[in-house]
């Protein structure tokens, strides 16, 4: 029988070692998670995304660390942090830094960060956008940025319960949210954050969130 009360970072360590992995919803549906792409380093893709970040960045869910990894090589001071401590020393394998940390925990640089990156859907992390954006923006910089990976367009904003699935492990229950790029305009706002570029590369959807100054 497979156990249901595994933390989920324990069933995420193990597909970051290589095991298949999905993500499974309250109705039983199963979408596989791409934890072998994100084990690779980064491609095109990812570089598109990564041009956006400006200056120090916090790459909050660094997972493997590819991003991280490709910040440093595109010249960047850049610190990954991640609850998971296998996707910590993997982005120490690569040569990055790397934290074992939660976002709401405190963390260096706090509101000095020119750019904080929520890529691989990170903006998911804790089941509330909202949440999650007013503590991002907490950790800028007068004028510092959030560059975000989002759904397609038309797909709002959805949170649901979720669990993770390997062939030996299912985790316990925890809440994951998704954003569409039609949604984070308003979202941005609500938690004083600007819309400043929404942009698409090869049907990869991303924005880019600036602090005013003012802040």
């Amino acid at each position: 029988m497979i156990a249901t009360t595994t933390p989920w970072s324990q069933v995420f360590s193990a597909a970051l070692r290589g095991e298949p992995c999905a993500f499974v919803g309250a109705s039983g549906e199963t979408q596989r998670l791409p934890v072998e792409q994100w084990r690779q380093v980064a491609d095109a893709s990812d570089t598109a995304v990564l041009t956006h970040c400006v200056g120090a960045t916090l790459d909050i869910g660094c997972g493997p660390g590819r991003m991280t990894q490709r910040l440093v090589e595109l010249g960047h001071l850049a610190l990954g942090i991640d609850v998971v401590p296998e996707a910590v020393a993997q982005t120490r394998q690569r040569g990055a830094e790397a934290i074992e940390r939660d976002i709401f925990s405190p963390l260096p640089g706090e509101g000095r960060w020119q750019s904080v990156l929520l890529a691989d859907g990170n903006i998911g992390i804790g089941g509330d956008p909202v949440a999650l954006l007013a503590r991002v923006r907490s950790l800028l910089a007068p004028g510092g940025r959030v560059v975000v990976d989002l759904d397609p367009p038309g797909r709002g904003i959805a949170t649901e319960v979720v669990c993770l699935q390997t062939q030996a492990d299912r985790s316990e229950a925890f809440a994951w949210s998704s954003v569409g790029a039609d949604a984070i305009e308003s979202l941005a706002w609500t938690v004083g954050l600007t819309l400043i570029g929404l942009h698409s590369y090869d049907r990869r959807w991303f924005a880019v969130l600036e602090k005013g100054v003012a802040w």
